[in-house]
């Protein structure tokens, strides 16, 4: 699907070598403020360095960012300085450090970027781990290059640096490179699942129907031969998928269902993951008709779909030795003559029924029928990622990420991993009271419950389809798509919990 070709930023390691050798356009300098007293730059830095330091318009604190011309190599470069303060960086701050230079080097339009460290920034850092640390200055540096395609007729021929050289001299730690390698390579395939993510996600709603996101889920399938299948309409109303075929007929677009399997194991069986993502690609509410203010946000109503796709794309480039099941059910929801519309009763793949109240609760409708497919297609433990309430922007801001779950050790084990990825989640309470909330009078289940604890009794109903399996829903609302830039995240599509469901996945891979 050419809409997602993007060019790919090179990283590796170089040492032994003067940093100011390497042939560069800007280079890096992570600087404390003991550093800036009393550290050695480079001599054919001195004259710049000294001329800051008189004028005192740097000093190393935490985040400080100063530009200056050098010498670099057998041409002129810009200096970035960064700040590290005084006190160990955790990785969080390391990465946020990262992306912040990242842009500074993009407003000097690098082509070639050295990153030149300390000798003392592993042990100055919160974890004193190398490859944490790797893992950290890459990804940021990647997540921070990105920019939201235009499609402005007179495009920039600059779209971002092609190369970064991590670059450090006096190396005394035992398996440095070996560790710091690990870590470049685990921190850019968590950044480029991310920036998938990113990408589909900032698709126009005339470049993204449904059958464009099952295009683009056949392309990503078929570049890591991973093996997959698609339902179109008439296979989802003879399967009895009654809730994602309600929700698609509305539109002259119709729905379909993703699988996509990776197997990581020699026999697709045991413990299998099952990541169910929401696929609405354009969400208009249906009949229940959105407001028109703020509904060209929707493009990212598919944002659930777009996390789980690029998860796929993160684990294609770590391999690790764990089975995962991609199941995307994708509509469009359109009002029409032929819209499922409130009053009706439809009947899901599982069997159970389901009391239109609000066709604008339309996520949670095609939810249900992908989590029982992931059940029947062999998933073991199920994690849903969904756009699914405005209640959780409400509760949580564009900060954290609402969760919902029916086992308490499988989310403290997920939350653990976002605190090391940075991407933060808030657990929501299941009361029992908020399960009978769901109940209908006509039939097994109503789809709304109105405005209190909408967040909560909205994972609770797709919860109801996991039945009692090991489940955690995400509601990323909030989180997927951002008004301005914060961190590492740009304004617009995040691609958020591509890093955290990565992490775990991996984590829990080392457990078992």
């Amino acid at each position: 699907m050419d809409k997602l070709t993007r060019y790919s930023l090179e990283t590796i390691w170089k040492t032994e070598v003067p940093v100011e050798s390497i042939e560069a356009h800007a280079v890096i300098c992570l600087v404390s403020e003991a550093e800036w007293i009393t550290g050695h730059f480079p001599e054919s830095w001195k004259q710049a360095i000294t001329s800051v330091k008189e004028r005192g318009l740097f000093n190393g604190s935490e985040n400080q960012m100063f530009t200056i011309p050098v010498k670099q190599g057998n041409s002129a470069a810009t200096l970035v300085l960064v700040g590290t303060g005084e006190h160990p960086m955790s990785a969080e701050e390391l990465r946020n450090l990262a992306a912040k230079a990242a842009k500074a080097s993009m407003q000097v339009s690098a082509d070639q970027v050295v990153f030149a460290m300390p000798s003392s920034l592993v042990s100055y850092s919160a974890t004193q781990d190398v490859a944490t640390v790797a893992h950290a200055l890459t990804e940021g540096f990647i997540l921070g290059t990105y920019r939201r395609k235009n499609y402005k007729q007179n495009q920039k021929a600059y779209i971002g640096p092609g190369k970064v050289i991590f670059h450090q001299e006096k190396i005394t730690i035992p398996n440095f490179q070996k560790e710091w390698e690990k870590g470049m390579s685990d921190g850019k395939a968590y950044a480029e699942g991310t920036i998938y993510a990113r990408d589909i996600t900032n698709l126009p709603g005339n470049m993204l129907v449904p059958e464009d996101l099952a295009r683009a889920a056949e392309d990503l399938a078929n570049k890591h031969g991973l093996e997959y299948s698609i339902m179109d309409e008439k296979k989802l109303e003879k399967k009895g998928m009654g809730g994602l075929f309600s929700v698609g007929k509305g539109s002259i677009h119709p729905p379909r269902m993703i699988v996509i399997k990776y197997q990581g194991k020699e026999s697709w069986d045991g413990e299998i993951v099952g990541l169910v993502g929401k696929g609405i690609t354009f969400d208009t509410g249906g009949i229940s008709l959105k407001p028109r203010v703020g509904m060209e946000e929707m493009i990212s109503d598919m944002g659930g779909a777009a996390t789980v796709l690029g998860v796929l794309e993160a684990l294609c480039i770590t391999r690790p030795k764990r089975n995962v099941l991609v199941v995307i059910p994708t509509a469009e929801n359109m009002p029409s003559g032929g819209a499922f519309k409130p009053g009706d009763v439809i009947t899901t793949l599982s069997g159970r029924t389901v009391e239109i109240l609000n066709t604008d609760a339309e996520g949670r409708v095609v939810l249900a029928d992908g989590m029982t497919y992931a059940k029947e297609l062999g998933a073991t433990r199920l994690i849903d990622v969904a756009t699914l309430t405005g209640a959780v922007v409400s509760a949580l801001g564009d900060v954290a990420t609402g969760a919902v779950s029916n086992d308490e050790t499988f989310l403290n084990s997920f939350i653990s991993a976002s605190r090391r990825t940075g991407e933060k989640v808030w657990p929501l309470p299941a009361y029992p009271e908020f399960q009978e909330m769901l109940r209908s009078d006509v039939a097994d289940l109503r789809n709304s419950t109105g405005r209190n604890a909408a967040s909560s009794t909205a994972g609770l109903f797709i919860g109801t389809f996991a039945d009692g399996m090991p489940w955690i829903h995400l509601d990323i609302a909030g989180t997927a798509f951002l008004t301005k830039e914060r961190g590492v995240n740009p304004k617009g599509a995040t691609g958020v919990m591509v890093r955290t469901i990565v992490e775990w996945i991996l984590s829990d891979e080392r457990v078992v």
